[in-house]
């Protein structure tokens, strides 16, 4: 058996994968820093140690100070930091990829670039959230509609269920108060949603830029991955929380949200999700050796050469 002082060193990165990690935790009020391989959070109440690698993405809500260190950490574990508060929800940093290989991105960068294949997943995000439907054959503008008719729909269902009135889906950016409370709860459940799907995009090499259905923004693809679960799990959450009472109704749903995506291991099911849209013929398993930390050449015709040597021997590849 190895001993203590003969086992090297682990690292932030190696300590859980990211589909068994918390989905997030919040933080307010609070200084945060670093102590070895976690990070800390200082309040009136005292120190309170957090291991980094086992959250997906950390909140940072209003009067948090974050140091240096403490975001370095983070970054190594892969973990992403999202700052939140009354006015909304800014993706402000991000932990870097766990895996070391560019399969995954690559697979992406693939589907997103030919046009069929960008349906196709669109597709298969849409029968993801509606299983009910087949939105096969179904244009882009038929797509948007089914999900536009079905998502009012479902406001309306959650809202009977629960037994509140529900005047609409009536959301000023910037302006979290403006919204009655079960527009804030729904705010706020999607605020974590957002933040959940960056940190497991981010930490599995996909690319958040290059979405199937949101185009145009940096984290189009994040906002994809968010929408697959908003029916099943944001609604529910957040209309239920608002019914059991008004006050404090954000801070509620985030507790509330947090405790659904654990009970159900959403990160782990967010992971496959994505393998299954973006690597669909390896039935939504990772990509092979994730860890390799290779680096190859590109070639015009058959397989990458290696780097770390010179190629001028006059062959044209």
């Amino acid at each position: 058996m190895t001993t203590v002082g003969k086992r090297r060193a682990s690292t932030p990165r190696e300590l859980t994968r990211v589909s068994d990690r918390t989905s997030f935790v919040y933080l307010e009020r609070c200084v945060v820093h670093r102590d070895a391989n976690a990070i800390t959070a200082e309040d009136a109440d005292g120190v309170t140690h957090i291991p980094s690698a086992t959250i997906g993405t950390l909140l940072l809500g209003p009067g948090t100070r974050v140091s240096h260190q403490a975001m370095s950490v983070l970054g190594e574990s892969g973990a992403g930091a999202v700052w939140v508060g009354e006015h909304g929800v800014r993706y402000y940093a991000g932990g870097r990829a766990l895996t070391r290989s560019a399969a995954l991105a690559e697979a992406h960068a693939l589907a997103w670039a030919n046009r069929q294949r960008r349906l196709d997943v669109a597709r298969a995000m849409y029968r993801l959230r509606f299983p009910n439907e087949d939105p096969s054959g179904r244009s882009r503008r038929e797509l948007l509609g089914m999900e536009g008719r079905r998502v009012k729909d479902f406001y309306k269902k959650e809202a009977a269920r629960v037994g509140i009135e529900w005047r609409g889906r009536r959301f000023t950016p910037g302006d979290f108060a403006s919204g009655d409370p079960p527009n804030q709860a729904v705010t706020a459940a999607a605020q974590c949603l957002y933040g959940i799907a960056q940190s497991v995009v981010a930490a599995i090499g996909a690319l958040p830029a290059l979405g199937f259905v949101h185009s145009g923004h940096e984290l189009s693809f994040v906002l994809d991955v968010a929408d697959l679960y908003k029916t099943e799990i944001g609604i529910p959450v957040a209309f239920e929380t608002a019914a059991e009472d008004p006050e404090d109704v954000g801070a509620r749903t985030r507790r509330a949200l947090r405790d659904r995506v654990n009970e159900i291991g959403l990160l782990d099911r967010c992971v496959r999700d994505i393998h299954a849209l973006l690597l669909p013929d390896n039935d939504g398993a990772e990509p092979a050796d994730p860890d390799a930390d290779r680096v190859g050449l590109r070639t015009d015709r058959g397989p990458d050469l290696e780097s770390g040597r010179n190629y001028d021997d006059g062959v044209i590849w």
